[in-house]
């Protein structure tokens, strides 16, 4: 599962339960109205709603989801026990009872303040929660048993603290973490290390370079307090120019990062940074945009594509769709679609017109580039070429907008790691290097741009850029 679905599942998650909540209060409404007043169930479904009820229970339902986030239902529950995730969830419909008896006494509605309506809502919203977080959890489980779902994890130190973790998470697989290795330096004890098996991914001073080549979702600092503090915070700066989470025990350090955020552990609380893009109702809005959207548009541009397809295979050698390797959310690396417009080799000819690059940094652009098919220009000129990464969208590689997926080649000529944060959001079809000037931009401005981007992203900026993109794709300055 792409890092992106599991976002959206995620929030999907949230909607759910207040679809249960939904269920509970209605099965809890008409057992206590049934029960007082003998309604059939047809009579107690056809009753009418006054507006004022329907406000109050909006009301409701986001105290419900409010109670729900505050006990952790939709925090990462990964190194957290059954246990402690059952004993949350019961936390959280006991909360959300007692915040329903409260507005109900305030607005007077006689049947949600009784206590047989209370009783009745909170056990059965506590048990269809309970059953819930117990089926995800299996089901989450099995497939990160068979490995899916997986988190990337790099452990800084190599304490006994640091084996003692790592030997957790490899003894439940069906956490979903994989060890990428070890970061540290000889130390008088670095034998008792060794002796486990376990990997050393590299020294201290290597931790960028490994980054830079890796894919690592989230670091683990175990390092001691008083010697490394000034050491830690450094590999913790390094980790946050890529846009990597940090997870480390509070005690550790004061590490002036945002947002930082509490989680559970295997009865030991900790700290992570969360990502850039919000796990909220923003981020399931933009996923259903991309869903939809990217939907919509192929069987809408179905016929276009099909034309375009035969174009490019009567007027050219060679296969109608180029795949190629980018590299996208935190440095996964993925296969891009877009339609041919070049002749077969293309790369390879590439290494022969290097000389020719009119683009500042590790990006490769030519105006008039001798490999572009006649076809071809008209594609790029109309950025047609780009319609298939609809697919990739659908996929869940890639989303609507968000910084352009680079080649693994341009990649790896970067020389700014703070370049590099870009890659903590999934790519996308269309930004504001997009909307900006495209490929008259220098390197450094898009960026920056990208840079903007990541710092005030927001469900309106990405309507904002979509609206903007279809008169600059028509305008069609600044393509190549």
């Amino acid at each position: 599962m792409s890092e992106v679905n599991r976002r959206f599942l995620l929030n999907a998650l949230k909607l759910f339960d207040l679809g249960l909540v939904f269920v509970s209060f209605g099965i809890a409404t008409f057992l206590v109205a049934s029960a007082q007043h003998s309604v059939p169930i047809g009579q107690f479904l056809s009753l009418r709603v006054k507006l004022s009820n329907c406000v109050i229970f909006a009301v409701a339902l986001l105290l419900c989801h409010l109670m729900y986030s505050l006990c952790g239902l939709y925090e990462s529950r990964r190194l957290s026990s059954r246990g402690a995730e059952l004993l949350d969830a019961v936390k959280a419909t006991s909360l959300s009872t007692l915040g329903f008896a409260v507005l109900s006494s305030l607005c007077h509605l006689r049947v949600v303040t009784t206590a047989r309506f209370l009783l009745l809502f909170w056990a059965f919203s506590s048990l269809t929660l309970v059953l819930s977080r117990v089926l995800l959890r299996y089901l989450l489980a099995r497939a990160r048993r068979n490995g899916h779902n997986l988190r990337h994890i790099l452990v800084l130190g190599t304490n006994a603290r640091a084996i003692q973790f790592a030997r957790k998470i490899a003894a439940a697989p069906e956490q979903g973490y994989r060890l990428v290795g070890f970061v540290d330096d000889d130390w008088p004890l670095i034998h008792e290390f060794r002796a486990t098996g376990m990997r050393l991914a590299c020294d201290f001073s290597g931790i960028a370079e490994f980054l830079r080549h890796n894919v690592v979702d989230e670091v683990a600092i175990y390092l001691p307090l008083r010697s490394y503090y000034e050491h830690a915070a450094q590999m913790a700066a390094v980790c946050e120019q890529h846009g990597i989470i940090l997870r480390f025990d509070p005690d550790i350090f004061n590490l002036k990062l945002a947002k930082p955020r509490a989680v559970a552990g295997e009865g030991e609380p900790q700290i992570a940074t969360p990502g850039v893009v919000s796990e909220g109702w923003p981020f399931l809005f933009k996923r259903t945009i991309d869903l939809s959207v990217s939907l919509l548009a192929i069987i809408i541009f179905s016929p276009l594509l099909l034309i375009i397809a035969a174009l490019i295979k009567l007027t050219s050698p060679g296969p109608i769709f180029f795949g190629q390797k980018r590299v996208g959310l935190n440095k996964r690396q993925f296969t891009m679609y877009k339609f041919r417009t070049m002749v077969p080799d293309a790369e390879k000819i590439q290494e022969e017109l290097l000389h020719l690059n009119e683009m500042s940094g590790p990006v490769f652009k030519i105006k008039n580039d001798p490999r572009v098919t006649p076809i071809g220009r008209i594609l790029r000129k109309t950025s047609i070429d780009e319609l298939p990464q609809l697919f990739n969208v659908l996929k869940g590689d890639m989303s609507l907008v968000g910084p352009r997926a680079m080649s693994v080649r341009d990649y790896q000529c970067f020389n700014e790691d703070w370049q590099r944060r870009r890659f903590s959001v999934p790519p996308g079809i269309t930004c504001l290097w997009q909307i900006r000037g495209r490929s008259e931009l220098p390197f450094e401005q898009w960026m920056e741009l990208d840079m903007e981007y990541i710092d005030k992203w927001s469900i309106w900026l990405d309507l904002q850029i979509l609206a903007q993109t279809i008169p600059a794709v028509i305008k069609g300055s600044g393509a190549a």
